[in-house]
C-alpha cells in the first residue's frame, strides 16, 4: 500500500489502482467518475484490487464495494465511507477521518456524499450517482 500511496503523491494522482494481476492503473479526474467508469466499463481493473485516493466518501466506497476492491487508503475519508467498506469487509485506512467530505469550494457537503448519505446499497448509491451525472 505504501507503494500506491507514494505513487499517488508523487505523480499529483487522485486515484492509483493495482489490480489483482499486479497492473497499476492511475487516475486524475476528481470526484468519483474514474470509479464509476471502472465499475460500469471495466470491472475487471477493482476486483481484488487495492487502492489509493486522495478522498473518499460514501458514494467512492461504494464503487469500490461494487468493484470488489480488497483494500484502500484515503488521505481523507469520511466516517459514513468507512462505514459502508467496514460492513462490506474491505480493509480501509486513511490519514484523516472526517464527518463527512466537503464539496470542491469548501462550502457545504460534496454532492455526492449529500446523495449517498442516507442509503445503505451500494448498488442503489451507483445508480444514483449514474442520474446525478445524466442530470448534471
Amino acid at each position: 500500500m505504501k507503494e500506491l500511496v507514494d505513487i499517488l503523491h508523487t505523480e499529483g494522482l487522485t486515484l492509483v489502482v493495482r489490480s489483482e494481476d499486479g497492473e497499476l492503473h492511475r487516475f486524475t479526474q476528481r470526484g468519483v467518475k474514474d470509479l464509476l467508469t471502472l465499475v460500469t466499463e471495466q470491472p475487471q481493473v477493482l476486483h481484488g484490487a487495492i487502492v489509493a485516493d486522495k478522498a473518499v466518501g460514501k458514494a467512492a466506497a461504494a464503487c469500490m464495494v461494487v468493484g470488489g476492491i480488497r483494500q484502500v487508503h484515503a488521505d481523507v475519508m469520511s466516517e459514513p465511507a468507512l462505514k459502508l467498506l467496514e460492513a462490506h469487509r474491505v480493509t480501509a485506512s486513511y490519514g484523516q477521518l472526517v464527518d463527512h467530505i466537503i464539496n470542491r469550494a469548501g462550502t457545504d457537503w460534496c454532492p455526492m456524499e449529500r446523495l449517498s448519505r442516507d442509503i445503505d446499497d451500494p448498488a442503489v448509491i451507483i445508480q444514483k450517482i449514474k442520474e446525478f451525472f445524466k442530470s448534471h
